[in-house]
């Protein structure tokens, strides 16, 4: 936790259902806070889908589609009261798909800009919990995705992600589509910037493969998808209700190598689901084998408390073990980058590396291309030289000719700036001096996995009026930041 989480007057947890640790991580947490006697509020999966489990009693809850009404729960909460908001929105009667896009948030990178297209999936997988938090698909309409993204790149943005539990299922409660969907954002975007696709199942990508390939081959869209296979198995796949087989995946897969050549093709595998024979696994190792995915998540099977998997006959923790290892010195045995040494390839560059040794770039597939800490290429589109690789990156050195593309519109804001106020909030007078919003360092956040602030409350200090509006617009931006961050920790 910060080092100053002792001081806050309350303590704001979100919480993700993916995985047993991350829920053990969340009631940690809220521990924790009950023993600092701090006032809390929850946010996120764990709370919406069981919201009467015992450790949760008493304490005010945000439902994940009532993220914008954070500023009133979290001043009920502190006046004693214990608020719970988990209705879903409608609109005439139709599920809308969340929170709106137009709220103001903190972009974790000034750089990168987050846009959920949808929430909830149309699956029904015996394994996820996610379903029961999120529910049912619920697109937003495409003129709201493309307002976000051009106010994005007015913002200094250079690089989108676009989320989901599903983007594959895109625009089917809402008459319209996925490639719909992308040749608009794709007219939006300027040069030198960059759109990545995030997570799609098989079935519903099949439908719109000859589309999605041109759309991949697009200059400023990454050649780049996630498409979770979870078991070469059909026979799991069937007990998983993942409602396609392997030769479906491998139908995606194979047709989009054709026909975008170079693409990346990243995705998950479960080991260990309830039922999983040495022959099933065997199945999964071979698919890993032909495929040699530069990308691969694997996870150990957990039983999620309240799914029909937590039901089944349960695979021994120690094979579930084994074999999530066996996989893993698979994995690490290929290094997919070793060919492209001595290449020349074009990167935008968005961020610095974990070790603050480097810049992180991605190349069209969006592959990891570390280069040197010059802060004149933060942000921009450059060519490099291939000269080392790794098996999660390579290294590359600018070419001294070659020519750089700056893709932001407008100045990036600073980190921690506030997105999506208008001029009339960016400049409030406060004592003959211009307001901004409430910095990034005073609202401490940590892993999405159990992601939480700790405020301060400013309003209960002199010239409460305006700290109040200070802290209100931040406190709701970081939420929603921390909203969009936990959708993509689920991807």
């Amino acid at each position: 936790l910060p080092d100053n989480s002792a001081e806050a007057d309350l303590w704001l947890l979100n919480s993700c259902t993916v995985k047993n640790p991350a829920e053990d991580h969340f009631r940690n947490s809220i521990k924790k806070a009950q023993e600092g006697k701090k006032k809390v509020v929850l946010a996120g999966c764990v709370p919406q889908a069981q919201p009467r489990q015992d450790y949760l009693k008493g304490l005010s809850i945000i439902g994940v589609q009532q993220i914008d009404r954070v500023v009133e729960v979290v001043e009920e909460t502190i006046k004693g009261h214990s608020v719970r908001l988990l209705g879903q929105k409608k609109d005439n009667g139709k599920r809308l798909g969340g929170a709106r896009l137009d709220l103001p948030k903190i972009r974790k990178n000034p750089l990168i800009e987050i846009i959920s297209i949808n929430t909830g999936c149309l699956n029904a997988c015996t394994y996820c919990k996610t379903k029961h938090a999120r529910g049912d698909l619920a697109s937003y309409p495409i003129e709201e995705l493309v307002d976000r993204a051009k106010q994005s790149f007015q913002e200094g943005v250079c690089e989108i992600w676009l989320t989901s539990e599903d983007t594959g299922a895109y625009g089917r409660d809402i008459g319209t589509d996925l490639p719909t969907l992308l040749w608009k954002l794709v007219a939006a975007i300027p040069e030198g910037a960059m759109l990545r696709l995030g997570m799609t199942n098989p079935p519903y990508i099949l439908e719109h493969l000859e589309e999605m390939a041109k759309i991949l081959n697009h200059p400023r869209v990454y050649a780049f998808l996630h498409i979770p296979v979870q078991s070469a198995s059909d026979s799991v796949l069937m007990d998983m209700k993942r409602e396609y087989c392997v030769a479906d995946f491998k139908q995606v897969v194979d047709f989009l190598k054709e026909k975008v050549p170079g693409i990346t093709i990243a995705t998950d595998i479960i080991c260990g689901f309830p039922g999983e024979t040495d022959e099933d696994f065997q199945e999964t190792v071979k698919l890993v084998e032909q495929y040699r995915f530069p990308s691969l998540f694997i996870n150990q099977f957990y039983p999620r408390p309240g799914t029909p998997a937590a039901k089944m006959h349960q695979v021994p923790a120690a094979v579930k073990k084994q074999r999530t290892k066996d996989l893993s010195q698979l994995f690490h045995s290929y290094n997919p980058y070793d060919h492209k040494v001595g290449e020349r390839q074009r990167v935008l560059v968005t961020e610095e590396s974990f070790d603050s040794n480097y810049y992180v770039a991605h190349n069209p597939f969006y592959e990891q291309v570390l280069v040197p800490k010059d802060p004149l290429l933060m942000g921009k589109m450059v060519e490099v030289n291939i000269y080392e690789a790794g098996k999660h990156f390579m290294k590359g050195q600018p070419v001294s000719d070659a020519r750089v593309y700056t893709a932001s519109i407008a100045r990036p804001l600073a980190k921690g700036e506030v997105s999506g106020l208008t001029e009339e909030f960016r400049h409030v007078p406060q004592n003959g001096t211009n307001w901004k919003a409430h910095p990034f360092a005073e609202i401490p956040v940590t892993t999405p996995l159990c992601s939480w602030t700790a405020l301060q409350l400013p309003w209960q200090q002199e010239g409460g009026g305006l700290k109040m509006l200070s802290v209100s617009l931040a406190l709701l931006a970081v939420l929603v930041m921390f909203y969009y961050g936990v959708m993509e920790t689920e991807l």
